[in-house]
Parts: C-alpha cells; structure tokens; sequence
C-alpha cells in the first residue's frame, strides 16, 4: 500500500510530525512518503492518505486546503487520516480549558465534505521569532510558553492505529 503523509508548514513543527508518522509507518511495513502537499502532482499514485497543516486562525493554511478541494474524488474513495497542529499545549489557564474547543472548529473549517477515519490536533513548537512583536506580547498576556510541545509518544500511538487499520 502506497501511503503519502502530506503536510503543509509554516515553521517546521507540522513537516516534524509528519515525517515521525511516516517513519512509524514505514517500520509497520508499509510503502509510506513524507511529502509537502505543495508538490504532490499525482494523488491517484496513493491507495491511503494521512494529511496534515499547522494552523492559523482556528484553520488549515489554504495550500493544505486546496490539496483537499482539488482532490477530492480521489479523497472521497480512499482511507485518510487528518492531523492539525496547533498550540493548546502552551497555554495555560482559562485560555488551555478553552483549546480543545478549537478542534471542531478546525474540522468544519476544512472544504467539502471530506471522508475521514480519525482526526487528531497535536501542539507543535512556537518560538519568540514566529510572531511579530504585538503578537509576542498578546501570546504572553494569554499566558502562552514558547517551546516545543510535541507530544511524541501520543504522535506515535496514533501512527500505530493507523498502521492497525491499514494493515486490515
């Protein structure tokens, strides 16, 4: 089985997560590639898709969500996992009890009506030098830590269920 694990990134930590599925993926057994969805050009050359974008504003970045609207024949007929990587692990307070809020918002953000088995929003890294000065600032008034929130172990719990489901 062909499987792309396809991404879009703004600052490395989505590429980060979708590389770590795929290679989990590949230890399954599995014919697996890592690949920025900004240079698939044949989708149909994959039997299985597990697709990812770092979010901004509550939603995908628009190049992952034209890989979804260009290609949504082939997505409709084929087994697809989508994964968000966003930032409610580094929020603390009222605003962390408010960030698994933005999962569903995230989904039905997404274009069409995409068939898909599991989605999972995973925090990712934010550094200081990511956000312009007035956003550094509002990011610390809401009680926001700059670091790497990647929760590997949970990264790697959810490749394993889909290597499972695949394997099926």
């Amino acid at each position: 089985m062909d499987v792309l694990v396809g991404y879009v990134t703004a600052h490395g930590s989505t590429r980060g997560i979708a590389e770590h599925v795929a290679a989990g993926l590949d230890k399954a057994g599995l014919r697996v590639e890592a690949r920025d969805l900004r240079t698939v050009d044949d989708a149909d050359a994959y039997t299985a898709f597990v697709l990812g974008s770092a979010v901004h504003g509550q939603s995908w970045l628009e190049p992952a969500k034209a890989f979804l609207r260009d290609n949504a024949d082939i997505l409709g007929t084929r087994p697809v996992w989508i994964f968000s990587v966003g930032m409610p692990a580094a929020l603390r307070g009222p605003w962390k009890r408010l960030a698994p809020k933005e999962e569903p918002v995230i989904v039905e953000s997404l274009p069409g009506e995409l068939p898909y088995r599991d989605h999972r929003l995973f925090s990712g890294v934010i550094a200081p030098e990511q956000l312009p000065l007035t956003g550094r600032l509002m990011f610390r008034l809401v009680g926001g830590r700059f670091g790497d929130y990647r929760d590997w172990a949970a990264v790697e719990a959810w490749t394993s269920g889909i290597a499972e489901d695949l394997a099926r």
